[in-house]
């Protein structure tokens, strides 16, 4: 263990979809954010193939662990805890990184974390503005999620406000992509096209924005559809489809509803942050307009850079380091993937059975496995 729990160095394991992500954390500070992407074996069945996933997670996973050990210039046996997604996700890929984690930990002797990726999106944002406010409003928008959430303490309370009751932002970026024939994944290219597009050129549907639809869910399916109908329409007419006025008022729509109830939620909760994650968190004009709301309603805006919003292990192991250091409950060996783990747990602490009293006690921070106390890790 380190001499100081102020600061923790903890490596993270990240294999919710198809990025292999290894991250190496001393307290807030980023020590190494290794990343291995199968998003190329998913290119051409246009969206991610779960088996294709898992397989690559298995190729990449050591690899990756020691490119990230060689970055962070420290050796395994260092670590004062391994930290991993547990859920949610894709079944199979969370399966690869909770098992390599539980083998790292048991042959380290070192505490098992596993923790919920949309809180590690919330946390890494520590590894580039410092310790978050608490309480924190989050808005996590990503290929999977699209959710509101408040949060007071990022290792115990994370409370959701709303989230899409269909696609999620993301997935809405990439069928739009598919519909305009520019490849996958969607968001970076619609993005690319859009910087020189008209974003009021045409006029799409922002959903549930009326005054009796639930304040903070999102709704992107009827968006995707009209799009679609949209290119459709002027397709059939034989005239050409303007992609970059298309892609312009198609992600205008987007941010548009994601920043205004990001905005209202923390006004209606008296919060003074917003913080937003996730993959969509690395669109230019997401961010530019929640910079301008934000200043103009008081709330200071607190995005991390691209790299840090989509998936990887640095936010695994920000969230694995801040239970270190507030000493949260380590997980036990029966810790399994949760592919619909909700963000109200924060991380999977364990239990362990005292047979002699017939009693179930909660790991503590200081528990190390009683198995690998030997170090077996060479």
């Amino acid at each position: 263990m380190a001499d100081s729990r102020d600061v923790p160095l903890v490596l993270g394991i990240e294999t919710s979809c198809d990025e292999t992500g290894v991250g190496i954390v001393r307290g807030t500070t980023l020590l190494a954010d290794a990343v291995a992407s199968s998003v190329d074996e998913h290119a051409r069945f246009g969206g991610v193939v779960p088996e294709v996933a898992s397989r690559a997670h298995l190729e990449a996973m050591v690899p990756t662990i020691d490119r990230a050990l060689k970055e962070a210039g420290v050796s395994a046996r260092d670590l004062d805890g391994i930290a991993v997604t547990a859920g949610p996700g894709l079944a199979g890929a969370l399966l690869v990184g909770v098992s390599a984690a539980k083998a790292y930990a048991y042959a380290l002797g070192k505490p098992l974390y596993g923790v919920n990726h949309l809180a590690s999106h919330i946390c890494v944002d520590q590894l580039e503005h410092g310790a978050l406010p608490e309480p924190t409003m989050a808005l996590l928008v990503s290929g999977g999620h699209s959710s509101l959430l408040l949060s007071t303490d990022i290792t115990s309370d994370v409370r959701p406000l709303g989230a899409t009751i269909d696609d999620a932002a993301g997935e809405a970026f990439d069928k739009i992509a598919r519909v305009l024939n520019l490849g996958f994944p969607g968001g970076p290219v619609i993005d690319r096209y859009a910087r020189e597009g008209d974003p009021n050129a045409i006029a799409f549907p922002r959903g549930l924005t009326g005054p009796r639809d639930p304040a903070y869910d999102f709704s992107f399916s009827g968006l995707k559809t009209a799009v679609a109908r949209w290119i459709e329409a002027k397709r059939a007419a034989g005239e050409e489809v303007p992609v970059r006025d298309v892609s312009a008022s198609f992600q205008e729509a987007v941010v548009d509803v994601l920043t205004r109830k990001a905005v209202r939620a923390c006004k209606d909760e008296g919060v003074d942050h917003l913080m937003i994650g996730g993959g969509v968190a690395a669109n230019s004009r997401l961010r530019a307009l929640a910079q301008e709301r934000c200043e103009a309603a008081g709330i200071r805006l607190r995005v991390p850079r691209p790299k840090l919003c989509t998936d990887n292990g640095a936010m695994v192991a920000a969230l694995g380091a801040e239970m270190v250091a507030r000493n949260r409950s380590a997980s036990s060996w029966d810790l399994s993937a949760d592919s619909s783990l909700p963000v109200t747990d924060p991380h999977v602490p364990g239990n362990f059975t005292d047979e002699a009293h017939g009693h179930t006690h909660t790991h503590d921070h200081d528990h190390v496995h009683e198995v690998s106390k030997e170090n077996l890790y060479s």
